[in-house]
């Protein structure tokens, strides 16, 4: 197929890369250093959004939050600049449902299709090309774009209509950061009771509360090993999609808000960048620093 390709970052890169080894025609935006590898595998770059819209059947976007997305679609030399009649715009990133509905009418008001197809699994799942790929939008469109979704990820779920997925996305965010907050108090209470954290975390494994997240981020957490596959920045990002979300629909979601304090304080304790187990700094913190 011929696709454009517009946020080549730490996720971008190797999702890019999977459609180009499968043989399909990528035109790339925004090609710099670290992304310059996809040129030498064949990817073509292009000097804006529009240029991409142009030259590709389908634009899939990736970028980090919904200002980005309005901006790369709607803004001087953007993407609906340069669309035509029948062209599928999928955005991948993780951005406000509320806002994909509106940037959805407007796409499909020039003759295209769209689709929100947010997904998880990380750094690590983009270059394993096994991403949980949630998607909204119409059944026609989706069919279209799965061998698309197909080279990129393994759990792949039209959940309904455009912003639906951008809804599982953040449902997602929510169970993973109050996860991530729980681990941490667990580890952080069992350091303070005299216990070693690592062996309470082998215990705890073999039993109901083990998790994907005990096992992975209870590990960095006990090695203290805070490298980001996913930053505690972009994830507050998300918490506050879902709080803000939360407020729209007169719904209390506590926890999620706690757990959102809690990262923005990681955010001003210069924690932004690391990944998001790096939370139980925070926490120590809150307990009067690490001992």
């Amino acid at each position: 197929m011929n696709i454009g390709f517009i946020g080549l970052g730490v996720m971008g890169r190797p999702m890019a890369e999977h459609l180009i080894d499968a043989g399909h025609t990528l035109h790339l935006s925004r090609v710099k250093e670290a992304s310059q590898h996809l040129v030498t595998k064949g990817g073509k770059a292009v000097h804006s959004a529009r240029a991409v819209a142009e030259a590709s059947d389908i634009v899939i976007l990736m970028l980090p939050d919904t200002p980005d997305v309005e901006a790369v679609l709607f803004g001087e030399d953007g993407v609906a600049s340069g669309l035509s009649s029948g062209k599928l715009v999928i955005d991948m990133s993780s951005i406000s449902p509320v806002a994909t509905k509106g940037f959805a009418k407007r796409i499909e008001a020039l003759g295209c299709d769209y689709l929100d197809a947010p997904v998880s699994g990380g750094e690590v799942g983009a270059k394993a090309a096994s991403l949980t790929i949630m998607i909204g939008g119409k059944d026609q469109a989706f069919e279209r774009a799965r061998p698309i979704f197909e080279k990129m990820g393994k759990n792949i779920t039209l959940v309904g209509d455009v912003g639906d997925g951008q809804t599982a996305k953040v449902a997602n965010q929510i169970i993973v950061g109050l996860t991530i907050e729980a681990v941490s108090e667990a580890l952080l209470f069992a350091k303070r009771a005299g216990a070693d954290p690592g062996k309470v975390r082998a215990a705890l494994m073999g039993g109901f509360a083990a998790s994907r997240i005990l096992e992975v981020h209870g590990e960095r957490m006990v090695k203290e090993t805070f490298d980001p596959g996913f930053r505690i920045r972009l994830h507050r990002k998300d918490m506050t999609l879902a709080v803000d979300a939360a407020r729209a629909l007169d719904l209390s979601l506590p926890n999620t808000a706690a757990t959102q304090q809690l990262m923005n304080a990681a955010v001003a304790n210069g924690d932004g960048e690391r990944d998001h187990s790096a939370l139980i700094r925070t926490l120590e913190l809150l307990a009067g620093g690490p001992r």
